[in-house]
């Protein structure tokens, strides 16, 4: 089958993590020093109990909640504001990913849940890693040349066992034109979707025949 690369294959498994009294200033020179975005909050166990941003850095240091309300109730929101420790600062619950999710399914996760970091965790629910929106970017950031190299070398020959030739592939910006035949018309839409599920890929345009049409 076709390789698509997971959360596992792009997260970082390096992860500065907070305890939840953890102090304020702490917190502040950590993210600074590690330049990270955010850093997970966990119990003595490991187990990821919320997440602290850069964002709720510079809300405390402004004295301001946050103005788009994602921090819930107004209480609350002065509350985090005011907060000393990792604990009352950060965000919780936490919404975590698994190594194993495909980058899309991440990705939509992220958007879902109005998030820039997912922390990811194993089958015993422990910290494993993190990923963050441009981890998932990366994932989609891909030449041409390495596009087409996919397409050609496992799609077309490891996967379908075409011979070389048959089947020309031009890429352009993520969009990849397939012109040639194949053995069989059923054979069109699965080298379409094949094509598809390939990382960086943005539109398949098929002008396929078929050399047998019975």
């Amino acid at each position: 089958m076709l390789h698509r690369r997971t959360v596992g294959d792009v997260m970082t498994e390096e992860v500065l993590t907070l305890r939840p009294n953890t102090p304020f200033q702490e917190i502040a020179a950590l993210l600074d020093a590690n330049d990270i975005a955010a850093a997970p909050v966990v119990d003595d166990d490991g187990d990821p109990l919320g997440i602290v941003s850069a964002a709720d850095v510079l809300r405390h240091e402004t004295g301001m909640p946050d103005p788009q309300g994602q921090d819930g109730n107004d209480e609350r929101a002065w509350g985090k504001a005011r907060a000393r420790t990792a604990g009352t600062l950060m965000s919780s619950p936490v919404f975590t990913a698994r190594a194993d999710w495909t980058i899309p399914r991440a990705a939509r996760e992220l958007r879902k849940r109005h998030v820039k970091q997912l922390p990811v965790v194993g089958d015993d629910g422990l910290l494993t890693g993190i990923v963050s929106r441009s981890d998932l970017l990366d994932a989609f950031i891909r030449s041409d040349v390495e596009i087409r190299s996919e397409i050609e070398q496992d799609v077309l020959g490891r996967i379908l066992g075409l011979d070389e030739g048959t089947v020309a592939v031009e890429v352009r910006d993520g969009v990849v034109t397939l012109r040639g035949h194949v053995p069989e018309p059923r054979l069109v839409p699965v080298v379409v979707g094949l094509c598809q599920g390939v990382d960086g890929v943005v539109a398949v345009d098929a002008h396929l025949a078929a050399t047998r049409t019975d």
